[in-house]
């Protein structure tokens, strides 16, 4: 039976979890993440942020209704700081830079950037490509949290992640998108979390790379600013 998660640090307040890919968020034919973190871990939890199913890595779960409250607004805010890594098979039409633009639904459940910048969703990211390996690894930070947000991001820049079938990814043993490091503050404490992919063949490659140790630290990175537009109502 394969593994949904693994506990990666508890406090009075939540937990955080390394999802598995392939694993659901929510309950369909059977128990979803929430479910079966509270059935192993033998308490209650509440959900404050979300991953879709095929991606892997970070999340954070609540221990709390009131605790949910706090990191719900946290989240929403966005006041926690997110980075997820990807790999494509595609060069980029850039190699880094921002991608935003408001979201819409497609077809098959997918969604499409538009360039239309009412309510956008925001990303920038950084990449490196390597002589010996047929692919290119992406360090991304959302600034927002849209729905499919990095997988549209990478496939409107023209680098589609590999396995991500649904926006024309190259096949591929699993969906290279993984959750790893969440950075935020509750209650006058700083939490900061890394977790290193532990599936998938390019993941591995990667993890024998150089560039691994300068990712190490993702916040320690060179990230520019990003100002939410001020709305004009009338």
């Amino acid at each position: 039976m394969k593994v949904a998660f693994e506990l990666v640090a508890q406090t009075a307040e939540f937990v955080v979890l390394n999802k598995a890919a392939g694993i659901s968020f929510h309950s369909e034919q059977g128990a979803g993440l929430v479910v079966k973190a509270e059935q192993i871990l033998g308490f209650k939890l509440f959900p404050v942020h979300r991953l879709d199913k095929v991606t892997s890595g970070l999340i954070v779960l609540a221990r709390s209704s009131e605790a949910a409250a706090e990191l719900t607004s946290l989240f929403t805010s966005h006041q926690v700081q997110k980075y997820y890594l990807a790999i494509s098979l595609t060069k980029p039409a850039k190699k880094q830079g921002w991608v935003k633009g408001d979201m819409v639904p497609a077809r098959r459940g997918a969604w499409k950037l538009l360039q239309t910048q009412d309510n956008p969703a925001v990303s920038y990211f950084i990449s490196q490509g390597f002589a010996e390996l047929p692919w290119r690894a992406f360090l991304i930070k959302p600034f927002t949290g849209k729905t499919h947000q990095i997988r549209v991001a990478l496939k409107s820049a023209g680098a589609a992640i590999a396995g991500d079938t649904l926006y024309q990814g190259t096949h591929a043993d699993r969906v290279y998108l993984h959750a790893y490091a969440l950075c935020f503050s509750l209650a006058g404490t700083h939490y900061q979390y890394v977790q290193e992919p532990t599936a998938g063949l390019y993941f591995q490659q990667f993890k024998n790379q150089d560039l691994w140790q300068d990712w190490a630290e993702p916040w320690q990175l060179n990230w520019p600013d990003y100002k939410q537009p001020q709305r004009i109502t009338n």
